[in-house]
C-alpha cells in the first residue's frame, strides 16, 4: 500500500503548474511562482509568459527612470489582475523596504526603489520584472486543487533563475517525476 501525499496547507514558496485542458487560457501552460497563499487568499506571479510589447528599458521610460546599467530584457505578463501592477520576482539575498520573503528561493518587492537600484547596479543578482499578478481569494485555490486544473511543484531556484521563460512549464513538471508528453487535458475517474 502506497501512502497518500498530502499537500501542504499553504502554497507559499511553491511553484502551482497548470494542467493542460485547464479551461481558462489566461492560465494555458502557466507556471506561477505562489508569493503568499493563507487563510484568506492567494498572490502568484506567471514567470514563463513574457509580455508581448514590453521590455524593461520601456517600462523604466513609462516611469520616468534613467535604466542607467540595467539590461533590457523582457518584462513578464504576472497574470490578469491588476495588470499595470509592478512587481520584481528576486532572489532572497536582496531586501528593501517593502521586500516580503518568501521562502529561500525568492523574495518579491512592489516599490519604485527597487528599479531605481537595479539601474544603479544595486539591486538583487538575479531577478525578473513582473507585471499583473494572479490573485485567488479566500478557498478559491483550495477548491481549484480539487479539480483537474492544477499541479504543484517545489519552488525550485535553478527552474526560476537559469531555465529560459519558454522552458519553464515542462522543467517545473520533471521537477515532480511527470513527462509533459504523458499528460492528458481531461482528468479520469476511478
Amino acid at each position: 500500500m502506497v501512502a497518500a501525499v498530502e499537500s501542504p496547507p499553504f502554497l507559499t514558496g511553491q511553484l502551482l503548474l497548470s494542467m493542460p485542458g485547464i479551461g481558462d487560457e489566461r492560465f494555458a501552460r502557466a507556471v506561477i511562482a505562489m508569493c503568499l497563499h493563507d487563510e484568506g487568499g492567494a498572490l502568484g506571479l506567471i514567470i514563463n509568459r513574457p509580455h508581448a510589447e514590453l521590455t524593461l528599458h520601456g517600462l523604466l521610460e513609462q516611469l520616468e527612470v534613467d535604466a542607467g546599467v540595467a539590461p533590457d530584457v523582457p518584462v513578464l505578463d504576472g497574470g490578469p489582475v491588476e495588470p499595470g501592477r509592478g512587481f520584481v520576482l528576486h532572489e532572497a539575498d536582496y531586501a528593501a523596504a517593502g521586500t516580503i520573503r518568501v521562502g529561500d528561493a525568492w523574495a518579491f518587492t512592489s516599490t519604485l526603489d527597487i528599479l531605481q537600484a537595479i539601474a544603479r547596479g544595486e539591486g538583487p543578482r538575479r531577478w525578473h520584472m513582473v507585471l499583473g499578478y494572479a490573485g485567488l481569494g479566500a478557498g478559491q485555490l483550495e477548491d481549484e486543487l480539487n479539480h483537474h486544473g492544477w499541479h504543484i511543484a517545489p519552488g525550485d531556484a535553478a527552474l526560476l533563475w537559469d531555465s529560459p521563460a519558454a522552458h519553464r512549464w515542462e522543467r517545473a513538471f520533471a521537477l515532480t517525476g511527470v513527462a509533459v508528453a504523458n499528460l492528458s487535458a481531461t482528468s479520469g475517474r476511478a
